[in-house]
């Protein structure tokens, strides 16, 4: 059911009803809401499965790397590969879960949500700690979540930007996402900040 559920939001989209999916999926909407209760459950089902896909894939990027930068490039363009992949999904299991005309639950899919990002942290984590040595706990501690946060807002802009000459392919949008973790925005900043001739 899980994966009918995910193929009826692949080509319905991430807001489609449960009535929409049960039907998409051959079903009744009865039998869903049987199994998963609500359409935060069958979020939060589809989401395990989803994020958990994702935390494989992004481990084994990282794991080819020989470099911190490169492991972070490698996670990156994983992550944007495997969200580019169904955005439709994606933004299903990342965003709170609403029937048409009634309330969002925001809770809905946020723990299997919160453990991905718990697990891709400590990804994160793990290499800068044997890099960086002791004595550096306050960047080890905090920017890993940090980047996250980056990582998923930028790619989530990307994700939803309509298709132009100015947006940048996925290879493109996964350096750029990792030059802006490893070195921020510095290099423009002289630009900027020069005086005028």
């Amino acid at each position: 059911m899980i994966k009918s559920a995910r193929r009826a939001v692949h080509t319905l989209g991430s807001d489609a009803s449960m009535e929409d999916i049960a039907t998409a999926a051959g079903t009744s909407k009865s039998v869903f809401y049987r199994y998963f209760g609500d359409k935060a459950g069958l979020q939060q089902a589809v989401g395990k499965v989803v994020l958990s896909q994702m935390q494989r894939r992004i481990q084994e990027a990282a794991q080819s790397a020989v470099t911190p930068r490169e492991g972070l490039l490698a996670m990156v363009t994983a992550y944007l590969q495997m969200a580019s992949t169904s955005p439709n999904v994606y933004t299903f299991v990342t965003r709170p879960a609403a029937e048409p005309g009634g309330p969002q639950e925001p809770a809905a899919g946020s723990a299997a949500l919160g453990h991905f990002f718990d697990a891709v942290a400590d990804m994160i984590a793990t290499p800068m700690r044997s890099h960086l040595g002791d004595g550096k706990e306050a960047v080890i501690g905090y920017w890993p979540k940090a980047a996250i946060g980056l990582v998923r807002n930028a790619g989530e802009q990307w994700l939803t930007t309509p298709d132009s000459p100015t947006k940048p392919g996925q290879e493109a949008m996964a350096r750029q996402i990792t030059a802006w973790l490893c070195v921020g925005i510095a290099p423009e900043l002289p630009r900027l900040n020069a005086p005028d001739a």
